[in-house]
């Protein structure tokens, strides 16, 4: 054998030797009491139920829990299944899945509550203050009103005669003494569905919603487990004065994503971006010289803004009002909420402005020039016809 061949070989031996050590020697995340892991069923013994975590070792169930009520085992070698550590004992890493069922003792529950490991319990019936609850099979427990569910979120039905999850909250006097809560996992839930939702959000997009409350200055949408504001300004294109009169509690909806603030946990949605952009059409609807009914939105000093229709605004300066008067303040002339007719005398439609004129002043405006005109056209009275016309009135002056 070729001695340089052999030294390749040796080195090579003692390379994978070396990382065959390393990968032995890393030791595996330490699981905490409590934590969550995916498992393989690797083996089914007559009391244990052995699964395989991949590098982090191997744990055991009890198989208890996976008896049915018939006797029937639920299990089988080489299925999946999600697990709760709950700690270690005689050098075997314990799991249990979710506590429940008549298998579970008054010990599984003492350890689900140090683990805060989710138990499944039975509500028997409405208390003083609150449910009595059977977990484990036979032991009560006690959940308070306000932890059964989340704020406003009670269902018609109740909650009686139901299978819920609950965590332990509290585990005293060796078990008689049990509180148990549903909230804290609806909180969890709803802020692990944030969290999702955080990853997959971008502003400009469009979601699914529905209303949940309604205020003066815009109304709550939730979507997806978030929950953002669509402001009044971003309800239509046209002024909003009572929101109850376009949206309802319980209403859904589509919006667009405007802003995204996760620093303060704003979110910012509009139903305007929704609908069509009015000024797109507003070179056909309000063309030069047409004539239409429109309402005074606001006052300002140079002028009145009059809505022609629902976001398109035009603008009646002040110096097309009073007529022939000079005017130091529109509101002379004119109220917010005044019906006006008015004629567009100009149209922007990348500025997004419209210039307008009194109607009535406008069409006088078109008379005088016309009478004018005619005036200007007429020939001026000829000087002997004039005379004639003298003379005949000093002949009947004579007569008499």
């Amino acid at each position: 054998m070729d001695q340089n061949n052999a030294g390749d070989d040796e080195i090579r031996e003692e390379e994978n030797f070396e990382a065959l050590l390393n990968e032995s020697g890393a030791e595996p995340a330490r699981l905490m009491p409590g934590q969550k892991v995916s498992a393989t069923v690797v083996k089914i013994a007559a009391d244990w139920i052995f699964i395989e975590l991949g590098r982090k070792g191997e744990g055991v169930l009890d198989r208890k829990e996976f008896i049915d009520t018939q006797g029937r085992l639920t299990v089988k070698e080489g299925e999946a299944l999600t697990a709760y550590f709950l700690g270690t004992e005689n050098n075997e890493l314990r799991f249990t899945t979710k506590i429940g069922g008549g298998a579970a003792g008054l010990a599984q529950i003492e350890d689900a509550w140090r683990a805060e490991i989710p138990v499944e319990g039975f509500v028997e019936r409405e208390i003083k203050g609150g449910y009595e609850v059977r977990i484990g099979g036979s032991v009560r427990a006690f959940c308070p009103f306000s932890q059964m569910d989340l704020p406003k979120s009670r269902p018609d039905e109740g909650y009686g005669k139901k299978h819920l999850s609950f965590r332990i909250t509290m585990f005293s006097e060796r078990g008689r003494n049990i509180v148990i809560s549903r909230r804290v996992l609806l909180e969890e839930q709803a802020q692990a569905e944030r969290q999702a939702q955080r990853a997959s959000l971008r502003e400009g997009m469009t979601v699914k919603g529905t209303v949940t409350s309604i205020r003066e200055f815009g109304a709550f949408v939730e979507a997806g487990g978030i929950e953002g504001l669509i402001p009044v300004s971003e309800i239509g294109w046209g002024r909003t004065e009572d929101i109850r009169d376009v949206l309802a509690v319980g209403q859904e909806l589509e919006v667009a994503i405007t802003k995204l603030d996760w620093v303060k946990d704003r979110i910012t949605f509009s139903l305007k971006a929704m609908l069509a952009d009015p000024w797109e059409t507003a070179l056909e609807k309000f063309p030069e010289g047409s004539v239409h009914v429109g309402k005074v939105a606001r006052i300002a000093n140079f002028g009145a803004f009059v809505t022609l229709g629902p976001g398109v605004d035009g603008l009646l300066h002040i110096s097309k009002l009073g007529g022939a008067k000079r005017l130091k303040h529109p509101g002379e002339a004119l109220q917010v909420g005044q019906a006006v007719e008015v004629r567009v005398e100009n149209v922007d439609v990348p500025g997004r402005r419209l210039s307008l004129a009194v109607a009535a002043a406008a069409d006088d405006a078109k008379e005088a020039e016309v009478d004018f005109g005619e005036y200007a056209e007429q020939k001026p009275p000829e000087v002997g016809l004039l005379g004639e016309l003298l003379k005949a009135k000093l002949a009947e002056k004579g007569k008499k």
